[in-house]
């Protein structure tokens, strides 16, 4: 009986796995579905930049409001309600026969998948205990990998069928569905774990410290000195905004450009940039979620940090060998096609354009759509994310003549790449966000910090044109390196170690300490992050967080 689970953690880890599969899954589906979008509606490139768009501003805004209702509502009914947005706006989609109806069910999909990332991580770390609390968090980035490959293999088996576009969309509200029914059997949160047995055992008494007694917090308590706030936001900042400026956006969008300078052409490099960094991500996702509760969360933060570091520099050397032409190319519906009144999805089954391969891990597609589709994946974690216009190559393929072993050392830097990412920030920096924070302000907090993290996405994404325009493509992933090495830096001296410690473990401990020079006061890797007595009776030259 001992050594059985209790039946409350296979429903916190369905609700984990099921909230990652849906925000992945309607992330990475418009790939698929905005071909035939574009012949069916008749779509110019602003308006497939609106439409592939649309989802991204729907998610900026629930980071923006959606702390409100996760802690004045609680997040049980955050992600209950996050659902039935989610549903309509997928409904929107399916039925939809005008872009005005698009753009809405995009939006709306976009706020519903923020929203429930956001109260999902809070929700599964505030039912569970420091034993489990790592692997279920990090579950919820399992589920967004898989969520992402099962929607190509849905893209690929629909884009013949008529219409097939309308059932990409629908198919979203089944894990969504899911879902919900596995939060009807549970607690609204750990204020009400005092009648389930499960989760008490779960928790080891955690919820018992939650009580009226506790203090009040306000918004602008995030940016104070009291009980450490201001060095608690700096850590959560630090992290969502080191996850996007280290180019991970970028080089995955630009992955089969990269492969294909170097020689991989063809059907190859769409294998390589679809279905290799895709197997690659939820190998190294499942490889957080063992090590995360074992090796702690700061060990894979550095771990990670310093292979990105080391891969994107590596991948900027490999460019400098590769003529890349960075001159964007956006092609528009044909007149013919509109003028002979032929409808998108007969056009598909009638003709096939040729394929090219899609950035940042898609299946190959038509070349009528490699124009702006390359925007179409906002990644508020570790996901695809909208990118500018597709970068074009050379109309004269030299790279046939590049040797193999430039071919072969792009592969890989590509590859450690992106598994370096997928058990460091991707996973990390959400379940550290859902932990540092007090109860009371969890839900606001942790929507500031994901505010910051979509609208530098945004920012990152956007600017790479304009970046490798003025520095060139290698120049610019060196400065990704260059960025990887201060957040190393960053996570050295600033991120503390929350392993094995229950939420009221890692409040108490940042309301009494301050950070000091490479963790010491923290104890890297330790389970018990607090100081010392003689910590406390010494004083570091260096402090950069010192409480009131």
């Amino acid at each position: 009986m001992e050594g059985r689970a209790p039946p409350a953690l296979p429903l916190c880890a369905s609700v984990s796995l099921l909230g990652g599969l849906t925000f992945g899954y309607e992330l990475a589906v418009i790939s698929g579905a905005l071909l035939p979008l574009q012949l069916d509606f008749g779509l110019s490139c602003s308006e497939q930049e609106l439409l592939v768009g649309s989802l991204l501003l729907g998610a900026l805004l629930a980071s923006l409001v959606g702390g409100i209702p996760i802690d004045r509502y609680g997040r049980k009914r955050a992600i209950l309600g996050s659902n039935l947005v989610l549903l309509a706006g997928s409904l929107s989609l399916g039925l939809a026969r005008s872009l005005p109806w698009l753009v809405l069910g995009r939006s709306a999909a976009g706020f519903a998948i923020s929203l429930s990332s956001m109260a999902c991580c809070i929700y599964v770390s505030e039912l569970v205990g420091p034993r489990h609390r790592g692997v279920l968090v990090a579950l919820y980035e399992v589920g967004i990998t898989v969520g992402i490959l099962l929607s190509y293999a849905l893209n690929y088996a629909l884009a013949s069928v008529p219409r097939g576009w309308r059932h990409m969309f629908g198919w979203a509200m089944a894990p969504a569905v899911l879902q919900s029914l596995g939060l009807l059997l549970l607690p609204a949160g750990a204020d009400e774990t005092a009648a389930h047995r499960d989760l008490l055992l779960l928790q080891r008494g955690e919820a018992t410290q939650l009580g009226p007694e506790r203090p009040r917090y306000t918004f602008l308590d995030l940016f104070r000195a009291r009980d450490n706030m201001r060095g608690r936001t700096a850590v959560g900042l630090g992290l969502v905004l080191l996850q996007q400026l280290t180019g991970q956006p970028n080089v995955l969008c630009y992955a089969s450009t990269v492969f294909r300078s170097v020689g991989f052409r063809g059907g190859s490099s769409a294998v390589l940039a679809s279905v290799g960094l895709g197997a690659v991500k939820v190998a190294a996702t499942l490889m957080a979620v063992g090590l995360v509760d074992r090796v702690g969360r700061r060990a894979l933060l550095l771990a990670g940090c310093a292979l990105m570091a080391l891969s994107v520099s590596g991948l900027g050397l490999v460019s400098f060998a590769v003529p890349v032409d960075s001159g964007p190319s956006c092609l528009a519906l044909p007149n013919a096609t509109r003028q002979a009144g032929l409808r998108g999805s007969d056009l598909l089954q009638d003709s096939a354009p040729p394929t090219e391969p899609r950035a940042g891990g898609d299946p190959p597609e038509p070349a009528l759509s490699a124009s702006k589709k390359a925007k179409s994946r906002p990644a508020g974690r570790d996901v695809p994310t909208p990118a500018p216009p597709a970068l074009s190559t050379p109309a004269t393929p030299r790279p046939l003549s590049q040797p193999a072993a430039l071919r072969w050392a792009a592969l890989v830097c590509m590859m450690a790449f992106v598994s370096a990412f997928s058990f460091g920030f991707g996973p990390v920096t959400w379940l550290v966000l859902s932990e540092i924070y007090p109860v009371e302000v969890r839900g606001r907090a942790f929507a500031f910090c994901n505010s910051f993290n979509w609208a530098t996405n945004l920012l990152v994404s956007l600017s790479f044109l304009d970046l490798i325009g003025a520095i060139g493509l290698s120049w610019t992933f060196l400065f990704y390196g260059l960025t990887a090495v201060l957040g190393l830096g960053f996570i050295y001296l600033v991120v503390p170690e929350t392993k094995g410690q229950s939420l009221a473990e890692i409040d108490q401990q940042f309301q009494k300490s301050r950070y000091e020079v490479g963790g010491q006061v923290w104890g890297r890797g330790s389970s018990n992050c607090g100081p010392s007595a003689q910590d406390r009776g010494q004083k570091s030259a260096i402090s950069l967080v010192v409480l009131d």
